[in-house]
């Protein structure tokens, strides 16, 4: 059977997305500028889009790129969007921004990621919290981070990071309907936890942020992130990278990871 035969039609795919999204057909018609009849036509095949239409409705739907050029293919025509591998000569700015960004967030820890949690660079200060790792665990900071094997053991308020992670993830399962991200998703939650896991993130009294709690040879780290991603990626590699940057949140915290810094620095 070829990929031809087995491509579900166009229509159906964007009325799957915006059925994921929540919109109507009236919402999206109005916002793509087009009539509810036309729209209707296109989800039921009965019209077949332009390419420009495919792609003005993907992006009024937030159709990840990735995603974007399946539906170009479904509809008949070349995916838009490129995948650049990170090592191509096309890519140096980008890898050079994202290097300045992780040096110069020394010394605290700050590592990069692709959509499916795999690892694509850290800076030397993530050694902290990866230290007794399992090194078969490294290549995914999501199994990193909740499997016994992993920093789960050093993590001090783990039920809630765990409960925090498993959000975020089911959040992105639900944005991409990626396959991987799903068994993912399944495998990270058969992890065992001694910790009660909240269903619901709810603050404690003057809680801003929900911190990652963590031992490192006794001595107890808080943190917390950030998140950055290219602001404005025409290339899928780009727009799947996120940059997360973990920050002290309390001042000891902060005196302990300078003064590592200083002795691995001589």
């Amino acid at each position: 059977m070829t990929t031809a035969t087995r491509q579900r039609p166009v229509g159906q795919l964007l009325r799957e997305w915006r059925d994921r999204r929540r919109i109507s057909q009236l919402d999206l018609a109005i916002e793509a500028e087009i009539s509810t009849r036309h729209l209707s036509f296109v989800e039921t095949g009965r019209s077949q889009p332009s390419r420009e239409m495919v792609l003005k409705l993907g992006e009024h739907l937030d159709v990840p790129l990735r995603e974007r050029n399946q539906l170009l293919l479904a509809a008949g025509y070349a995916p838009a969007y490129a995948e650049t591998g990170l090592a191509d000569p096309e890519m140096a700015a980008a890898r050079q921004a994202v290097r300045q960004l992780l040096t110069s967030h020394e010394p605290y820890p700050a590592a990069v990621v692709d959509r499916h949690w795999n690892l694509v660079e850290a800076n030397t200060s993530i050694g902290i919290m990866v230290e007794n790792v399992d090194p078969s665990l490294l290549t995914n900071v999501l199994r990193a981070t909740l499997h016994p094997d992993g920093m789960a053991p050093h993590i001090v308020n783990l039920g809630e990071w765990r409960a925090h992670l498993l959000g975020r993830l089911r959040r992105q399962v639900a944005q991409t309907a990626d396959p991987v991200l799903t068994e993912l998703l399944d495998e990270l939650r058969g992890y065992p936890c001694d910790q009660p896991v909240p269903d619901v993130e709810i603050p404690a009294p003057g809680d801003i942020i929900i911190p990652l709690r963590m031992r490192h040879h006794g001595t107890e780290l808080t943190f917390f992130s950030t998140v950055a991603t290219f602001g404005t990626p025409l290339d899928i590699t780009l727009a799947e990278l996120v940059i997360e940057s973990f920050f002290p949140a309390d001042t000891p915290t902060a005196e302990y990871l300078r003064r590592g810094w200083q002795d691995t620095r001589g």
